[in-house]
């Protein structure tokens, strides 16, 4: 029998390429904005609890480092309060809590990744301080949780699915617009191709309660990673000194590196790769390699 899924955020671009790749493999209720405001923790209960479901896949959130730094009560309410009032519906009903995470929890580290999943978080901003704060909630709640700390997903927008932004999207932008954009240099982050997580979400629903990182690896900068990008969408250099410029501002006052180190969910059987392969089967999958 099929497992129900309540899937919130259910519009967003990883919650609707699950969805896609798993229509058949689970009933799914929908939560978006027109059941509830996020920002009212009252209406998320009220609608949570009103329906019936095994898993509750949590995705909403809001993820916009600029708003939670300038509202940080309404970045409270939607992501961590909110939250909390979903982690009690789940443990009344005995249903199981899927729970996104972010790299952004290690924001504040000074020694660098990739980082394993008994690394004690650190967030120098709101955003990752909030997802601190729900993950402490949930481990302390003893509700029955995988608990997935994401890196930079990537993509591109498909019938159904609308990707948010990524370093192949953002240099493909740059290209194509002629657009002069900029790129960090003092910062590593893993980059990982949705589609890896959604058509192994299956195996992720069956996990073991616990914590676990879902990254693909990377070593170069962000910088380093678009030059990659536009030279493998056979993109000239003088272009690529014309329209992909490196950012030596950002960060310079300390250099982030927040690295996920996915050993665990390999050694459970669910595998993620490398940025360079994930970059070079997102544009043979949508048509752009060189």
């Amino acid at each position: 029998m099929k497992k129900t899924i309540l899937v919130t955020g259910a519009r967003g671009y990883i919650a609707s390429y699950i969805q896609n790749s798993n229509k058949d493999k689970f009933n799914w209720i929908k939560m978006t904005r027109d059941d509830a405001d996020f920002s009212n923790p009252d209406e998320v209960e009220k609608f949570v609890k009103s329906q019936k479901f095994d898993i509750c896949l949590h995705t909403a959130a809001n993820a916009t480092t600029a708003v939670c730094e300038e509202n940080p009560e309404l970045a409270a309410n939607i992501n961590v309060e909110s939250t909390k009032r979903i982690v009690d519906a789940c443990k009344e009903k005995g249903a199981r809590l899927i729970f996104c995470s972010t790299e952004q929890i290690f924001n504040g580290k000074e020694n660098h990744g990739p980082f394993k999943e008994d690394e004690e978080p650190k967030a120098v901003t709101v955003y990752g301080q909030n997802k601190i704060d729900c993950e402490k909630y949930i481990n302390d709640s003893g509700v029955d949780a995988v608990i997935l700390r994401f890196s930079w997903m990537m993509g591109l927008s498909f019938a159904g699915v609308k990707a948010s932004p990524s370093i192949v999207k953002n240099v493909l932008n740059a290209i194509m617009y002629q657009k002069p954009t900029l790129f960090t240099c003092n910062e590593r982050r893993c980059m990982t191709y949705a589609k890896h997580l959604a058509e192994q979400f299956d195996k992720i629903a069956e996990l073991p309660t616990g914590v676990y990182h879902v990254a693909s690896s990377n070593d170069m900068t962000t910088y380093e990673s678009a030059c990659f990008v536009a030279r493998e969408m056979g993109i000239t250099e003088e272009n690529i000194e014309k329209y992909i410029l490196p950012n030596t501002e950002r960060y310079s006052d300390r250099f982030r590196d927040y690295r996920l180190d996915s050993s665990k969910l390999e050694e459970m059987g669910i595998k993620f790769g490398d940025f360079k392969s994930d970059v070079r089967e997102i544009l043979k999958d949508f048509s752009l390699s060189k």
